[in-house]
């Protein structure tokens, strides 16, 4: 047998299989599913979820004071602080949902996500709808994709 050849052909075999199409739209999907995941867990009885989903150095970019939150408890911090954003703005029923993904990058264990976003809640009893964009960038981890920074950007308000 020859092994030259058979190592060859093994190391051809696993660099089309690294990256065939299909490899790069799982890698893709698993992207839109980490964020998914995140955004379903952010409700107060999830939020552990929803924070496990974060790295260990986070940077959050959001349009309530103090607008960033940065490190190893960013993403609570930030839910924290949009609590009290919210009991002190009057604002109820808080709803948060993707349009279709814009954009979805994977190179090697970073990955890049861009979708629209709506926002709807009441203020004061008065129904608002905010659209946005919403980027992530994302980690691959033993344990999975994890949230390394997101940034919100309202671009109207309804």
């Amino acid at each position: 047998m020859d092994f030259k050849r058979l190592a060859l052909t093994l190391m051809i075999t696993l660099v089309f299989a690294i990256n065939s199409p299909f490899t790069l739209a799982s890698e893709k999907t698993d992207v839109v599913d980490a964020v998914n995941r995140y955004l379903a867990n952010l409700d107060t009885d999830k939020i552990q979820t929803a924070i496990a989903m974060c790295d260990a150095e986070t940077s959050i970019l959001d349009e309530f004071p103090p607008h960033a939150w940065h490190g190893p408890t960013a993403c609570a911090d930030w839910w924290k602080g949009l609590l009290e954003y919210n009991q002190k703005s009057g604002i109820t029923d808080g709803d948060a949902t993707l349009g279709k993904t814009w954009t979805v990058d994977v190179t090697g264990d970073r990955a890049y996500f861009v979708a629209p976003m709506t926002y709807t809640y009441k203020q004061k009893g008065k129904s608002v709808k905010e659209s946005a964009s919403f980027a992530v960038a994302l980690k691959r981890t033993q344990a999975g994709w994890r949230i390394t920074s997101w940034a919100y950007s309202k671009q109207a308000v309804e």
